[in-house]
């Protein structure tokens, strides 16, 4: 969600700073700030703006001064309105303590009326800015020593980044169960919520863990424990280049990640098959390959969209390496008492590797001696080093909010996993592993024409709401596509079952609702032209996601798109391109940003 930079070296135009800070746009965020420190007048300009990081921008116009440290943030919206008032960085009573917090204050409310009673006056809403205040009450001249202070006294999830105008020779970050890094510069350091932030900047970067804290220099830095003890950290390398993080020529990053799936489904796939044909090779579960020999089931946990391939994920595996399979969504799988087993191998599915659902539950496996498994696209992430052992995307930063080719790579390391499970059971599955081999480019064929998609929401731009229907593989991807258009059209959405239509969805149907049938020749065809048929009947409106070559389907729907045929457990990664692809029409035609869609963060770092 929020979205942190801080600065200390040199000093440097805060423009720069800005620039860094629209790398985390994609987090999702309501109003910006930044905190700067100018050497020469001895003061910390702060500038707030509600909105876009272009109105903060307006507003710093024609403000020239190289500063350090300094501090720039995207808010999202927890405790207080969207206002300026609210906005970060908070300061406390004499705008000396400057703090950027990512996360949420549990215990803030106590906290706030024992510092009024102190004499101390606020200014904002927010659980923040009892932050600053504590700090300044514990604050003698030096700024790591009194933020150790205060850290124990806040419970909750917080990622802090701290810059003092009496101390600014050093910047403090401090991380708990909300993720932050260290960009490593030459004579230079950038801390960061994520590694777009640093790109361009440096590809050295040290990841902070749970209750470390950061002092900061311009010629160095330690980690901490709050107790002051050293820990000793390595600098990890980030291979993303700049221009990974640009839009490279399409209106949207959306389209373009849209269009980047067939080569990301090339990128999962690159160097995970093994020597022999219908065998896998996945060095990720290398050092826990003996636990998942006695592994007897699997369970697959995440949320939204991650959720969704899950759902995939749990037909592949159960089918495929007959290993009985489950999947939750996070939020609820902690809260329902879980009976944990060793005989489980539970995977945790993550983009960002920082959604506070899915993190918590993973900790929660971990605390009973579960088995934990990782697919996650953010290398360093807290998933990443919180799981037993993982296997990573490879596709390269995701930024639009919605999730189009981390999902298409998701549904590729789940097929890989099945096979992988079926193989450690002796079992080679030759036609699954040579059938993926072809995907990357089906999907290329596919995309080279995308009229056929964008004609049809342009037919469809004004309706209110939509229903989509799938089977078997095809349902997870219908709940995914309806999911899709209501994140970034605002059209109401609803995914179900084809078998569940009669079970109560059918008494919406009217010729004002279309829906969207998942219906390729597969196993479940003939039971699907049922369905479709039952829509027809009460005039509802029909677009047919179906093989090439399938006549009888234009019969029957009103409109049909045709993808590929590709054999059934893998048409999910086909079948979902026109539903991201039509999502993404709608929105542009009904004026909306589909890559900064309302209310939605990017990484849900809060629960």
């Amino acid at each position: 969600m929020c979205g942190i930079v801080g600065y200390i070296g040199k000093p440097k135009d805060i423009h720069e700073g800005l620039e860094a800070l629209k790398r985390l746009e994609y987090r999702g965020y309501d109003s910006a700030g930044m905190a700067a420190y100018d050497p020469g007048q001895k003061e910390i300009l702060c500038v707030k703006a509600v909105g876009k990081i272009e109105n903060l921008e307006k507003r710093v116009k024609g403000i020239d001064i190289k500063a350090s440290p300094s501090l720039f943030y995207t808010r999202w919206a927890t405790h207080g309105g969207v206002t300026e008032q609210n906005c970060h960085p908070h300061a406390d009573c004499k705008g000396n303590i400057w703090v950027a917090h990512n996360g949420i204050i549990e215990n803030y409310q106590q906290l706030k009326e024992k510092l009024i009673e102190q004499g101390h006056t606020f200014v904002s809403e927010t659980d923040t800015e009892v932050i600053p205040h504590l700090i300044e009450h514990a604050f003698r001249g030096d700024l790591a020593k009194a933020v150790r202070e205060v850290v124990p006294l806040l419970k909750g999830a917080f990622a802090l980044v701290i810059i003092a105008k009496d101390d600014p020779e050093q910047l403090i970050a401090v991380r708990n169960s909300a993720p932050l890094l260290i960009g490593v510069g030459k004579g230079e350091y950038i801390v960061a919520s994520d590694p777009s932030a640093v790109v361009g900047i440096t590809k050295e970067v040290v990841y902070l863990a749970d209750g470390e804290m950061a002092v900061i220099k311009k010629d160095g830095y330690a980690v901490q424990d709050i107790d002051g003890n050293h820990v000793k950290k390595t600098v990890d390398v980030i291979d993303w280049k700049i221009e990974d993080a640009q839009k490279g020529g399409y209106e949207h990053f959306m389209l373009k990640e849209i269009m980047e799936q067939p080569e990301g489904i090339a990128d999962t796939l690159r160097g995970r098959f093994g020597e022999r044909v219908g065998e896998v090779k996945l060095g990720g579960l290398e050092q826990v390959a003996k636990r998942l020999n006695a592994i007897e089931r699997v369970h697959i946990i995440g949320m939204g969209t991650a959720y969704l391939a899950g759902l995939v994920g749990e037909y592949l595996i159960s089918g495929y390496a007959k290993v009985p399979a489950d999947t939750d969504t996070a939020s609820e799988f902690r809260y329902r008492s879980p009976i944990i087993d060793d005989k489980t191998a539970y995977i945790f599915i993550s983009q960002s590797g920082e959604t506070a659902d899915t993190l918590g539950a993973l900790k929660e496996v971990k605390r009973q001696g579960g088995l934990t498994l990782g697919i996650i696209n953010v290398v360093g992430s807290s998933v990443a080093r919180e799981v037993h052992a993982g296997l990573y995307n490879h596709v390269g930063p995701e930024i639009g909010v919605a999730s189009t080719k981390v999902f298409t790579s998701q549904l590729t390391l789940l097929a890989l996993l099945a096979v992988f499970f079926a193989n450690q059971k002796g079992t080679l599955l030759p036609e699954l592993t040579e059938e993926l081999k072809k995907i990357p480019e089906t999907a290329e064929r596919f995309l080279q024409d995308t009229k056929s998609v964008q004609q049809l929401a342009e037919k469809y731009a004004k309706v209110d709401s939509m229903l989509y229907i799938g089977r078997k593989y095809q349902y997870p991807i219908a709940l995914e596509g309806a999911l899709k258009l209501k994140e970034i059209s605002y059209v109401h959405a609803e995914g179900f079952s084809g078998g569940e239509l009669k079970h109560g969805p059918i008494a919406l149907i009217d010729e004002r609702i279309p829906t969207l049938a998942l219906c390729p020749k597969d196993s479940v065809y003939e039971k699907m032209i049922s369905n479709i048929q039952e829509v027809k009947a009460r005039k509802g409106p029909i677009i047919a996601v179906a093989t090439e070559g399938d006549k009888e389907i234009a019969k029957i729907a009103d409109d049909v798109l045709y993808i590929p045929r590709v054999p059934e457990p893998l048409m999910p990664l086909i079948s979902v391109i026109p539903l991201q692809l039509f999502a993404y029409y709608m929105a542009v035609l009904r004026g909306h940003d589909p890559d900064k869609p309302r209310n939605l963060a990017k990484s849900v770092t809060v629960e």
